[in-house]
């Protein structure tokens, strides 16, 4: 007898833009311009300590469920130094995740359940939404203002519902780059005061912020921290997004939560890995030179770009950058960015990917995190258009 026909949990979901459009460069021999990965190597101190860490015996084997507590205790020490903030505890507080993908999913996992309702402010990375979903939870959108992506807390107030179980933030933004201020979570902590709800804060791009602005984390916010998962990105800090290995802080109750998902989802992540990243992570200089390290670049590319047709948006924070092309074509984004590939040779990220009803707003997302020598060879590229 034949199977009956397999039914999907998502019928509308393809393939991951970004996997779309990287297929697209490599066919084309495009610049690649659109996945958020450098082009360049993670440090290299931290390349030789995994090197060495892979050669000891005994760490190829199964990590810790939470994660090395060495790693856990120098992530402690460095949270409280960064954020000023009491350190959170490793034992019951930090989980080394496989990314801060993994980490999202498995927080949907542990606390959406059927009917309830998620908050995601978009444009938005377009794992939120699916993911959600598959819990059985309902994502309620709110549009970000469209002059600087910024919440409009109005809007948020009355998208909040008494089913309303979490709230989505992401700053440093992608694929905007817009940073939410010390203001902004205030509010939002008010919003909040009086719920239930808890808060979801995915901030990879934490030492990205630009023009000597600060990063301002939810961790800082202590209404907001007692009720709030924090991710960060080992990937996106020391240049190594396919090692996969990311965390989450949050208070004692939530952990709980998240590692009864974590240890069927994933157990544990990459023993020599986290050995590797332990022994870089107490050296400070690294990550405190990445917000001038990518200003170069972002600005680098800014005045490559004066010289091309597209108008480049504000961008604040993260290795992304925005830019309008009206000026060069009427074609909706995932037409123009396909165009784009084959016949001027750089790969982008139409901006409609992040909206969950694919509306085109006439805007691309270039990823600026690239050699120098990348960035001016697809800029020479652009100009020609």
């Amino acid at each position: 007898m034949p199977l009956p026909p397999l039914v999907s949990k998502l019928p509308d979901v393809g393939t991951s833009i970004f996997t779309v459009m990287t297929q697209l460069a490599t066919e084309c021999g495009a610049i690649n311009l659109a996945q958020g990965f450098p082009d360049y190597d993670p440090p290299q101190a931290l390349t030789e300590a995994l090197a060495r860490h892979a050669r000891i015996s005994g760490h190829q084997q199964y990590a810790p469920m939470p994660g090395l507590l060495r790693l856990r205790e120098l992530i402690s020490q460095k949270t409280a130094q960064v954020y000023k903030v009491p350190a959170p505890d490793p034992g019951t507080e930090i989980t080394i995740t496989s990314g801060a993908t993994e980490a999202l999913y498995a927080v949907l996992a542990a606390v959406v359940r059927p009917g309830d309702e998620v908050l995601v402010l978009e444009p938005a990375y377009d794992l939120y939404g699916p993911a959600i979903r598959l819990q059985g939870g309902t994502p309620v959108y709110v549009p970000l203002r469209s002059t600087d992506f910024r919440p409009d807390w109005d809007q948020v107030a009355a998208a909040l519902s008494p089913r309303t179980r979490l709230v989505m933030l992401n700053t440093p933004h992608n694929p905007t780059g817009a940073v939410l201020t010390a203001e902004d979570l205030g509010q939002l902590a008010a919003l909040l005061r009086d719920t239930a709800t808890l808060v979801l804060s995915d901030e990879v791009y934490e030492h990205m912020v630009y023009d000597e602005q600060a990063h301002h984390s939810v961790l800082q916010q202590p209404e907001l921290a007692e009720r709030a998962f924090v991710l960060s990105s080992f990937g996106k800090t020391y240049h190594a997004t396919g090692w996969k290995v990311g965390y989450c802080i949050a208070p004692p109750a939530l952990t709980a939560e998240l590692r009864r998902v974590h240890q069927f989802l994933t157990f544990s992540v990459s023993t020599p890995t986290q050995h590797a990243l332990a022994d870089v992570l107490a050296d400070v200089a690294h990550y405190q030179a990445l917000p001038a390290f990518y200003q170069h670049k972002r600005d680098l590319f800014a005045e490559l770009m004066r010289a091309t047709r597209f108008e480049l948006l504000p961008a604040p924070g993260a290795y992304f950058q925005l830019a309008r092309y009206n000026q060069l074509s009427a074609e909706d984004d995932f037409t123009f960015a396909r165009r784009l590939a084959r016949e001027a040779g750089v790969a982008v990220v139409p901006v409609s990917a992040f909206y969950h009803h694919g509306q085109s707003e006439g805007l691309i997302r270039f990823c600026f995190a690239k050699r120098d020598e990348t960035l001016v060879a697809a800029a020479e590229r652009l100009q020609r258009l």
